[in-house]
């Protein structure tokens, strides 16, 4: 369990695929977008702590 900052790529119907902000190499991160923000867009960034993912204004 960590502490995490992502971007949002793709969104794609039910799923958005994120970009570790700090792990890039690692590449992107398949979320159903049930766990994520409904106001999420493309390029939008997202903090993850504690299983949850909360928008970054």
């Amino acid at each position: 369990m960590g502490i995490f900052d992502y971007e949002v790529i793709q969104i794609d119907g039910d799923y958005a695929h994120l970009r570790n902000l700090d792990r890039p190499e690692d590449g992107l991160k398949l979320v159903a977008r049930a766990l994520l923000p409904q106001e999420i867009q493309e390029g939008s960034r997202l903090h993850y702590e504690c299983f949850e993912y909360t928008l970054v204004c």
